[in-house]
């Protein structure tokens, strides 16, 4: 793969869209690419004066908008190390991140700075407050001269007004150290990711190349994922940045009505998303429809009526412009994905890992094989550690540019998730088939052994309990040589629907008999549990299961 400097990339498409708009918080205001510019510009002057030095680092803990953008472009461009933090870190977590990871400077939501001390955080130069870059704290009183006199900074810097020429941003190498994202994951504790920008670009080249070589400067997409994870952060504004899109951020918490709604309004060209949204659009707008005509849908002629009414209105409700919906992040329900696919609707399902920038499988809509997420996307090489991996599951091994360099001052963790001759272990297991298409069975540290040494992935047991009413999600573990479902119900559409608690768990506990039905043998359902308030999840929304172990 021949590399190009990310940074350069970045200053040739803001430069060629320089009127463009390019940043919007959804219902507020609009960064054109010359707005975006000069602020990256005042933040480059600001880092200088601070004493901030190539390769030093910089934290960003705050909910999506324009300026998290701003602040992410503006650290690479000035050769400095980005540290995104999600926002929803308890305040422990985020003093930890930022001491582990030595940022020099912090920008912060100021509700997220509230529960923070700078006392906890010694090595921290400045706080800056990320919607206005008011300095919050400094370390040195002196510094707080130069945010007062920023905009006499830029102007003495530019004396001429401030310009596409004026743009030269810091010139990047393919091993040099990007940015360090830090991943909780399901089964373990936050480790630092260290991404070099071979994997920024070779993630960036998938993109142009391969999933969405339609997209074109001017376009449109809603970002709804946290910047801080990788997959937002990759294929929500990074790629889009680079070719002059437009990129609309759900600001608020992005709930399925805001989500639809913005949907309808900015009708995107691509959209980027987790299961679990569409999943929802299933339960509570097509599946009452599908039950209440289950007789009409075995007809052959008028399935395929009601197949196409489906889809077109499906498609209309997600902006009806889109080239294809790319679900990661996490397994797709079984029963969600064969209705998609039988409908014709531009839905595909990617694999990857923060690891790896993220990605490593993919297919276009028109090429997806169900439960498949896909082929090793360009760049990239996957086996399976199986001795028939078409047949028997094996750990996911990965190869290729997209693969991180190690987990930052943690040897040890480096040197256990890499085989000796240089192939990155997921933890994922699975099987592919002759053409190639990766099957994913769960995570190998999740896998139970049943009674008479089958291999049990609680993941394909929790799609079945999913299909139910009032699932939200669900998690299977071992309980005492037996197998304990915890489910979190839609308590609120239960009571909607004249079900209090009470009648909700009965109602639930007597789903178990069919549940098993469903079940082999030996992966029988011993008992059912309800969660009294959702689990704790990760940054990709994934449950921690490793919380819930018994």
């Amino acid at each position: 793969m021949e590399f190009k400097s990310i940074n350069k990339i970045l200053q040739e498409s803001i430069k060629t869209n320089w009127d463009r708009p390019a940043l919007s918080n959804y219902q507020g205001a609009t960064l054109s690419y010359r707005d975006l510019a000069r602020r990256m510009a005042k933040l480059h002057i600001a880092f200088e004066q601070c004493g901030l030095a190539k390769g030093d680092k910089v934290a960003i803990c705050s909910r999506n908008q324009a300026n998290w953008v701003v602040c992410f472009l503006a650290t690479l461009t000035y050769g400095a190390v980005a540290v995104p933090i999600l926002h929803e870190f308890k305040s422990d977590s985020i003093h930890y991140l930022v001491n582990h990871s030595e940022a020099k400077v912090l920008f912060v939501d100021e509700v997220i700075w509230e529960g923070l001390s700078p006392d906890e955080m010694p090595g921290l130069a400045v706080v800056v407050q990320i919607s206005t870059f008011k300095f919050l704290y400094v370390q040195e009183k002196g510094f707080g001269h130069i945010r007062e006199h920023l905009n006499e900074s830029f102007g003495k810097k530019y004396p001429d007004n401030f310009g596409p020429d004026d743009l030269d941003y810091y010139e990047d190498s393919a091993e040099e150290l990007a940015l360090i994202n830090y991943t909780s994951g399901t089964s373990g504790f936050s480790k630092g990711v260290m991404l070099p920008y071979r994997a920024l670009y070779s993630n960036m080249e998938f993109a142009r190349l391969d999933a969405e070589p339609q997209l074109k400067a001017g376009m449109n997409i809603v970002a709804m994922l946290p910047s801080a994870h990788m997959y937002g952060m990759m294929f929500e504004f990074m790629y889009q940045m680079s070719i002059g899109m437009h990129v609309h951020f759900l600001s608020r918490i992005p709930s399925p009505k805001i989500i639809m709604q913005a949907f309808s309004e900015i009708h995107p060209d691509i959209i980027i998303a987790v299961p679990l949204i569409i999943e929802k659009v299933y339960r509570n707008k097509v599946k009452p429809i599908i039950d209440r005509n289950k007789l009409w849908m075995h007809l052959p002629v008028l399935d395929q009526v009601i197949a196409k009414r489906f889809n077109k209105e499906l498609t209309a409700a997600f902006g009806g412009k889109f080239e294809e919906i790319i679900l990661g992040g996490a397994a797709f329900n079984p029963e969600v994905e064969r209705f998609f696919h039988k409908i014709g609707f531009h839905y595909t399902v990617g694999y990857g890992m923060t690891e790896c920038a993220p990605i490593i499988c993919y297919a276009h809509w028109d090429k997806v094989k169900v439960g498949s997420c896909g082929r090793p996307a360009l760049n990239m090489q996957i086996k399976i550690d199986s001795p028939d991996p078409l047949r028997i599951p094996g750990e996911v091994l990965v190869k290729g540019p997209n693969v991180f360099q190690g987990y930052y001052k943690n040897e040890q963790a480096t040197r256990q998730s890499f085989t000796e001759d240089g192939w990155f272990k997921t933890g994922d297991m699975g099987v592919v088939d002759e053409d190639g298409y990766l099957f994913l069975r769960g995570r190998s540290k999740c896998m139970v052994l049943g009674p008479s040494g089958q291999n049990i992935y609680p993941e394909e047991l929790e799609a079945v309990i999913n299909n139910y009413a009032y699932v939200i999600e669900s998690l299977v573990v071992e309980d005492n040589g037996g197998l304990t479902a915890l489910i979190y119900p839609d308590y609120r559409q239960a009571s909607l629907d004249g079900k209090p608690r009470a009648e909700l768990e009965k109602f639930m506990l007597a789903a178990l008999p069919e549940i098993n039905r469903q079940l082999p043998n030996y992966a029988q359902i011993k008992k059912i549990e309800l969660m009294p308030e959702d689990f704790e999840r990760t940054p990709k929304k994934s449950i921690k299961r490793y919380l819930y172990q018994r």
